[in-house]
């Protein structure tokens, strides 16, 4: 065996660690230092948490490098060092978390001048970040026990990984009390009004960035949280204090009231649409985010953030009018003065958000400042900015969708017979002072004829076509279609004949070419589907069977079936090596068909009139069939018997349709001679021979089992003395025995004689037919004909009998 060769090698980390003067920047340039430590070798981990060594690796991680390193290595040890603090070693962590003068070393990197260097901050953070995760008390009481550690957390906001640090005591304790103390601890110190006067154009972008992203995060976090643990009673006072009315309004007079600041009004802006995320469905088509029947209020605007908005509202319309100042903007498309800009954009995407609180007051102020109109402008302006006209479209999408609230205007007059309708003043403002109609008219026909001219498509006729699509949809089917059908019937003449015709024509051809037809759903004719062969059967076919068939199709599919589908290896293999070959075949179908013995009465005998031609009585003027045969015959001294087999080879392929369908039943049977024979081929040759003659009725009875190939069926057979060639041709019957039934007819010069054999000790029964022929000179005469079959009650006999 392999181990027997001693394979495994000690690692060159406990070769080194044997010597005694062996120091710690000699085992950190070992290649698989990171690899031991994390396997927690105890040599390994016993010199790293050495007093010495320990405070060697915190001060790589909080002290700058000196200048003279090369730039190659510069960093080497501190990443070393980070990740051998940060490997998740008990060892290791208690003698950090528990050392206040580690502690103290690694704060110190705190009280260094901004700005921080941000590698170097990154480690500090990783570091600290998983001591709180794993040492949450210790952690905590250490730093709120460090009066300066939230000053100087805003002091450094500008470096992101100092942010992450302050979002990691957010989420990172785990127990609730715990995490709630360091909630009201930070609240205390008033770490939201500072962040939030982070926000303000004296600073520089960096703090606006991460001390916006800070706020919006912690709002999150506050809401994901208060919706996890409902159990919890207490507030967030982190959130609480943000949704103030005086927080807000401190928020938004640091960019109105100083002068205007890019990056400031965009902090500001993503501030306040992370409060305005409601969670909720906008309109039809949107993701719902909000769970249904949700009441919680952290899925609800605060109405005190609304009221610090409002009075605000004029100057985010001025914004829209006289935006920052930007520089000319040269492109390929042609010359922006001024280009839409960042703060313009987030403008309109406040709007949308104020109209999906759907609040009257509002609602009426932004009709007064026409900011609406102004948005429309922009959009038709700048033909390429794809961001605006999506904003565009779901603010005018949400403006169709959105019902009436219940302080608006009074309700439209209706017809007496029609329900009332209330007015949107939104909807009403889009189309009679906005004229969004005449300008979608307007803007469709100057891009065609642009087209027309061999100038290219507007970029913004994407975002047009489905803004008419949605006038059309919600004017039919949208909660407000009466007040937008009234509204466009109220146009002029001219601009209602254009939109008429542009919906039924230039919208429904664009329509119809974006509609993309995924798949064919017609069916595919093969040769095969020509072939005689396979054509389908004219008989209704019971849908009891369809049903039966479909389920047990279902009851196989299932996941055991589709893991043992197809071949398995070792039924290639030699069968004498595989002594424990699984069974795993299908060998049991169970289900029960309810039958319909009158249905089956019917079928039978329009399968006797299609498949079997009817003899007609004595004073028919046809001639009899037989006549028109030659055949011979011989002494009954020279027969010869034939072995048994079935007529399998005189049967004709929609006879053995036939025999393959339900099974019938003959009125006039008896329950006396029963017995039991195969469901085969067998059972319906008997049946022809037994239909030609017309001799005894035949009852099947469909088994229990009825897919079993050999599965025995019980037939009642009764005898009828009937003349099937009329009253002059000659009959002779014979009395039949208490275990024999023999009938002969004769029909002229042709004698058939059919016999029925019942054995009760062997369970078996004997059909034999003997013709009889005359002799013919032009082929040599056989002797004679028989047919012999043996049905049986027991499963495992044999199909044939003895002839």
């Amino acid at each position: 065996m392999f181990w027997k060769f001693d394979l495994h090698t000690t690692s060159h980390i406990d070769t080194l660690l044997e010597k005694d003067d062996v120091t710690l920047t000699e085992v950190m340039d070992e290649e698989d230092v990171l690899q031991e430590c994390k396997a927690q070798n105890h040599k390994l981990v016993d010199f790293l948490v050495r007093p010495q060594c320990m405070e060697d690796l915190v001060g790589y991680i909080t002290q700058e490098p000196n200048d003279d390193v090369e730039e190659k290595i510069k960093y080497k040890y501190p990443n070393i060092s980070c990740e051998l603090l940060t490997s998740d070693v008990s060892q290791i962590n208690d003698m950090l978390g528990e050392d206040e003068n580690l502690l103290m070393k690694l704060y110190s990197f705190l009280q260094n001048e901004p700005p921080l260097n941000p590698l170097l901050a990154s480690f500090f953070s990783k570091v600290l970040s998983i001591l709180i995760g794993r040492k949450p008390e210790q952690i905590v009481e250490f730093l709120r026990k460090r009066e300066d550690f939230v000053d100087l957390m805003i002091k450094h906001i500008g470096t992101s990984a100092i942010m992450d640090l302050l979002l990691r005591m957010l989420t990172c304790i785990e127990p609730q009390q715990l995490r709630q103390d360091v909630l009201n601890w930070l609240n205390e110190e008033k770490v939201i009004q500072r962040l939030v006067d982070m926000v303000q154009p004296s600073q520089d972008e960096d703090r606006h960035s991460n001390a916006s992203q800070s706020l919006c995060e912690i709002i999150r976090l506050s809401r994901d949280q208060m919706f996890q643990v409902q159990g919890c009673s207490e507030p967030d006072p982190l959130l609480a204090t943000l949704e103030k009315q005086e927080t807000v309004e401190q928020l938004l007079s640091n960019i109105f009231d100083k002068e205007k600041n890019d990056s400031a009004v965009v902090s500001v802006i993503q501030i306040l649409l992370t409060l305005f995320e409601t969670r909720r469905p906008a309109f039809e088509g949107h993701l719902e985010i909000c769970p249904p029947g949700m009441n919680h209020p952290s899925f609800s605007v605060n109405q005190s953030i609304l009221d610090a908005v409002r009075p605000r509202l004029k100057d985010f319309h001025q914004l829209l009018l006289e935006p920052p100042k930007k520089t000319v903007l040269n492109t390929t498309w042609g010359v922006l003065d001024p280009p839409v800009g960042n703060t313009r954009l987030n403008v309109v995407r406040l709007v949308t958000s104020l109209l999906q609180t759907n609040t009257h007051i509002i609602n009426q102020e932004l009709i007064a400042l026409n900011t609406l109109g102004v948005i429309l402008d922009m959009y038709f302006k700048y033909l390429w900015n794809n961001f605006l006209h999506t904003q565009v479209e779901i603010c005018t999408a949400m403006i169709l969708a959105l019902p009436s609230t219940q302080s608006e205007s009074p309700e439209i007059n209706r017809e007496n017979d029609q329900e009332p309708i209330r007015e949107n003043i939104l909807i009403k403002h889009l189309f009679q002072k906005c004229q969004l109609l005449q300008r979608i008219l307007d803007a469709w026909g100057s891009n065609e004829k642009e087209q027309a001219e061999g100038g290219r498509r507007r970029g913004y006729m994407g975002h047009l076509t489905r803004i008419a699509n949605s006038i059309v949809h919600n004017s039919d089917k949208g909660p407000n279609g009466a007040q937008i059908q009234q509204l466009i019937s109220e146009l002029p003449e001219e601009d209602r004949e254009r939109w008429e015709a542009f919906t039924s024509g230039q919208l429904a051809d664009i329509n119809k070419k974006n509609t993309v037809d995924l798949v064919n759903t017609h069916h595919i004719h093969t040769s095969s589907d020509d072939e005689v062969d396979f054509k389908d059967s004219g008989f209704h076919q019971d849908s009891s069977i369809q049903q039966a068939f479909s389920d047990y199709q279902m009851q196989q599919m299932t996941s055991n079936f589709i893991e043992q589908f197809g071949f398995n290896d070792e039924e290639f293999a030699d069968q004498d090596d595989v002594g424990d070959i699984p069974f795993d075949r299908i060998s049991d179908i169970n289900f029960s068909l309810n039958t319909n013995e009158s249905a089956n009465m019917a079928l039978f005998e329009a399968c006797c009139k299609e498949k079997i031609q009817q003899f007609e009585d004595a004073g028919s003027d046809e001639e009899d069939i037989w006549d028109e045969k030659d055949v011979t015959f011989a002494p009954e001294a020279q027969r010869r018997p034939s072995s048994g087999s079935t007529d399998s080879e005189e049967s004709t392929d929609s006879e053995e349709e036939d025999g393959k369908r339900d099974p019938f039943e003959s009125t006039n049977a008896t329950s006396d001679d029963r017995m039991e024979v195969d469901s085969g081929d067998a059972i319906f040759s008997h049946l022809k021979i037994c239909l030609i003659d017309e001799l005894v009725s035949v009852k099947v009875k469909i088994p229990k089992d009825p897919l079993r190939s050999n599965s025995p069926v019980a037939m009642e057979t009764s005898i009828e003395t009937v003349d099937p060639l009329g009253v002059n041709a000659p009959m002779q019957q014979e009395k039949p025995a208490s275990d024999r039934i023999t009938e002969t007819v004769t029909n002229g010069s042709m004698k058939e004689t059919v016999s029925l054999t019942v054995d009760a000790k062997t369970e078996t029964a004997v059909f034999k037919s003997f013709v009889l022929h005359p002799p013919v000179t032009s082929s040599p005469p056989p002797l004679f004909s028989t047919r012999s079959e043996q049905c049986t009650a027991n499963p495992e006999a044999a199909v044939n009998g003895p002839a």
